[in-house]
């Protein structure tokens, strides 16, 4: 078995409404920090991947590879894929074949300018019959969050419990995100705020239960093990990145209270990473919504199907930063998610990557776990529509294997 590929340096923006600057403004400021941080510069990269949905649509940009092109003043290879955790799984891919020793990995997206003109875009993320019903991003979440209910028959004040979970989860986040200076929201809310939301829209998700729409970019270097070691000794192996897909259609899923693509996606990272779930500490999940948090703990193994919502209903009634699920303690979100550090697409897995590879550095800052016994590994979930695409990316400070 090959030596898996390392990360040696890290870059982002804030995430936020970024209405004064333009898309090669945010990829600069992300790409020049993770340049920095590995201690290279442009002339030492083989290639570029890069990621974004909607640049074509917001910013006219027909061929980002030309883009990024200009933008580097360099013509190595450039691919351009549509999230940041595919960029990355394609750069492992060249690298573990030997094409490349030293990749430039960046994603961005500038949505909040045209955030009315692109709700389309989004709704065609999921499929064109949701589409066609005038289906939005968030209807979906509610209609997993009711076949979560139907399935496990959660009634009365189980079902309040479940609800009252989902607020902490927004809470939690949210107090997260104060400490991490990049994210989109560094405000706390309270339980009260988060419902009294879902009673304005009259709806079971409100707005404190759904990731904002941001601007931002963010970067990474990666390179093969051979040449990481001429550059630093802090090296952080990606040991396992994994794929899996499930229909478009949502409704025609056989189960649909939860991804089955999360589970098989986390299954073969394991295997492939050849440890278990007991090594990894810290988790950053695509909580699109609370909903995609809770159910996601259930998806990728860690808390048994039907149970999140009263295992983590325990755990806020006396909260202490991590989840204490049948004696394992799990960090999830320590930025603050999706939910409060923003949600700009293409450069979202960039930003979960980013914090996972400095908790396991020990450069988090206030952020910074301090687990019971070994930290090293942590492992990040990026979706792509709603559940029809999951990658799972485990992390480690070593290469892998129990």
């Amino acid at each position: 078995m090959k030596e898996p590929p390392a990360i040696i340096g890290v870059g982002r923006t804030r995430f936020g409404e970024h209405y004064e600057l333009d898309p090669e403004d945010l990829i600069d400021e992300a790409g020049l920090m993770a340049l920095d941080s590995a201690g290279i510069e442009r002339k030492d990269l083989d290639a570029c991947y890069i990621s974004d949905y909607l640049l074509q649509v917001t910013n006219k940009i027909g061929l980002e590879e030309g883009f990024m092109s200009q933008i580097l003043e360099m013509n190595i290879p450039i691919e351009k894929m549509r999230s940041f955790s595919s960029a990355l799984m394609n750069a492992c891919n060249a690298i573990e074949a030997g094409k490349y020793d030293v990749v430039l990995v960046g994603g961005m997206e500038k949505m909040t300018d045209r955030w009315s003109k692109i709700r389309d875009n989004l709704m065609l993320l999921v499929d064109h019959w949701s589409y066609y019903a005038g289906g939005t991003p968030e209807s979906n979440h509610e209609l997993l969050l009711r076949e979560y209910i139907k399935e496990y028959n959660l009634r009365g004040d189980d079902q309040q419990k479940l609800m009252t979970t989902l607020a902490h989860i927004s809470v939690k986040n949210h107090r997260n995100a104060v400490l991490n200076e990049y994210a989109h929201f560094r405000r706390e809310i309270d339980v009260k705020r988060v419902f009294a939301a879902r009673a304005e829209e009259q709806k079971m998700l409100g707005l404190y239960d759904f990731a904002p729409i941001s601007d931002g970019a963010t970067a990474l270097i990666l390179a093969s093990p051979k040449k990481a070691k001429e550059y630093t000794d802090n090296l952080i192996y990606v040991v396992a990145s994994s794929l899996a897909t499930d229909f478009i259609s949502y409704p025609s899923r056989t189960y649909r209270s939860g991804f089955l693509a999360s589970r098989i996606a986390m299954e073969r990272a394991l295997k492939m990473a050849d440890i278990s779930l007991d090594n990894i500490k810290i988790l950053e999940v695509y909580d699109q919504s609370t909903v995609l948090e809770m159910i996601s703990l259930e998806d990728l193994g860690f808390v048994e199907r039907g149970t999140a919502w009263i295992k983590l209903y325990k755990n806020f009634e006396d909260f202490k930063g991590y989840y204490d699920v049948d004696g394992r303690q799990v960090y999830v979100n320590t930025n603050g998610g999706l939910k409060a550090d923003g949600n700009p697409l293409g450069a979202t897995g960039g930003a979960q990557i980013f914090e996972v590879v400095k908790q396991l550095r020990g450069e988090a800052g206030q952020r910074q776990i301090k687990p019971d016994g070994d930290f090293l590994y942590g492992c990040v979930q990026e979706i792509e529509g709603f559940g029809t695409k999951v990658y799972v990316h485990i992390l480690g400070r070593e290469k892998g294997g129990k």
